[in-house]
């Protein structure tokens, strides 16, 4: 019997052409990600090239130290994980390397690349997006007339007769779609392996494990729609709401709520803080401005109050206050948009498209949280940089004494740990609940033609 199952499924044309198509939409989804990957490693392979020249192009035509700080950069490079391919992410939008100077900092942080914005509002089609939203259509495709097409063909009653149990036969049915689209989704994950050289370890594991809880959640949720023993054109309406529902219209409404839940003027208003902070103070006496500054950096005050028109010393403290008079709305925002992160990660428990999406950015480091943590980097990055050359600058240090070839980018890591109860249990409650009460209706009233 199952044998025949099987015969029956693998006979019928939609059944290949949805397999071939899932199929090659998954290889399209691995190649753009490593087009992605190798867009950023030549990135990155380029920039310690370019930083050695720029900064060997300005020491040549400046010999002021406070001068030629004002032109130089310096890299910090948040290097790609190479589970990035799966599951782009906010990487598309948020730059994964900081060229920055030591003068104000806000401004440098949320510079961005430019990009097309046709192309940023579609989206990337990477694996993760195929898992998400493609595999769960075929699904629906396969599995919405389990019971109805008997019904609807007549054979029903002969099935359930020749049955021991009708509700095992369905069951059957059932495991032959699962089978089906689980070697799908085996293939792509191998084929992912071999052409990205991903590592096979705990977080590519993870990636796997939330896949197929995800698809079997799809899986659950169509027998559930089955149970209800109704005609064909129902189960596959009833289905196809439920994904537009799951996939598009809730992660809109969630992110709708979570902006005007978590509204953030703070953005503009940071900017404007800075700006001010610096601009103003070519216009207050000198000495309110050093004040302010040797109050953050007490160990600088040896230099005093420079008495000349113009000077270095000045010209940095009125930059850095910048920063400082901005520092309470830039760590508002920085709050504000972890808030709406860890909102969106609670909503997204009770929604599984939301659920696998963030899991699958966070294992890949696409996330927003490890954006942020990319900026907290970098504004360390910065403060290193300007208590190395605030000293030269301040007491005119020679530029030709420094080894300037010794200025390499710098690189980030994050570590995501794991959690397992996090990434199984949502998803694993949703299927097993919605198991039960189709395992329920369906016993409840005896399955027969209608």
């Amino acid at each position: 019997m199952y044998y025949l199952m099987i015969k029956q499924f693998v006979r019928t044309r939609m059944v290949w052409i949805s397999f071939l198509m899932i199929l090659s939409t998954g290889v399209v989804g691995i190649l753009t990600g490593k087009q992605f990957l190798e867009k950023q490693e030549d990135i990155i392979s380029k920039i310690t090239y370019y930083q050695q020249k720029h900064i060997e192009r300005n020491v040549a035509v400046n010999d002021e130290m406070g001068l030629l700080l004002y032109y130089l950069r310096f890299a910090l490079i948040n290097k790609p994980d190479p589970l990035a391919a799966l599951s782009i992410g906010q990487r598309d939008i948020n730059p994964g390397i900081q060229s920055i100077t030591i003068r104000t900092l806000e401004a440098q942080k949320y510079d961005t690349d430019l990009n097309n914005p046709s192309n940023l509002q579609s989206g990337n089609l990477d694996l993760g997006f195929v898992i998400i939203y493609l595999f769960p259509l075929v699904i629906i495709a396969f599995t919405y007339n389990l019971l109805s097409e008997e019904s609807e063909n007549g054979t029903w009653r002969l099935v359930a007769l020749q049955s021991r149990s009708a509700f095992q036969f369905l069951l059957a049915k059932l495991s032959v779609r699962v089978i089906f689209i689980y070697i799908a989704l085996f293939l792509l994950f191998a084929l992912a392996v071999i052409m990205l050289s991903l590592p096979v370890n705990e977080a590519f594991l993870g990636f796997v494990t939330v896949s197929i809880i995800y698809l079997a959640f799809w899986f659950a949720s169509s027998f559930l729609v089955v149970s209800f023993k109704r005609s064909s054109s129902f189960n596959a309406l009833t289905l196809l709401s439920a994904w537009v529902t799951l996939a598009i219209l809730l992660p809109a409404a969630v992110n709708n709520y979570v902006a005007n839940r978590y509204p953030i003027p703070e953005s503009f208003s940071t900017m404007v803080k800075q700006r001010d902070g610096y601009h103003e103070k070519w216009d207050i006496d000198k000495k309110v401005t050093m004040d302010k500054f040797y109050s953050h950096y007490p160990q600088f005050k040896k230099y005093g109050v420079p008495e000349e028109t113009f000077s270095w010393l000045w010209y940095y403290a009125m930059q850095q206050m910048g920063d400082d008079e901005s520092l309470q709305q830039s760590s508002e925002m920085g709050k504000k948009i972890l808030l709406r992160e860890e909102a969106s990660q609670s909503i997204g428990l009770v929604i599984p498209t939301m659920h696998a999406q963030l899991l699958f950015n966070d294992i890949a480091k696409t996330g927003l949280k490890d954006h942020l943590h990319f900026l907290d980097r970098t504004s360390e990055f910065h403060e290193q940089k300007r208590l190395y050359f605030y000293p030269k600058i301040f007491e005119s240090t020679a530029v030709k004494g420094e080894d300037w070839s010794s200025f390499k980018p710098a690189y980030v890591s994050v570590e995501y740990d794991i959690k397992w109860t996090t990434l199984i249990l949502p998803v694993l409650i949703s299927v097993t609940v919605v198991s039960l009460l189709a395992t329920i209706n369906l016993k409840q009233t005896p399955m027969h033609s209608r």
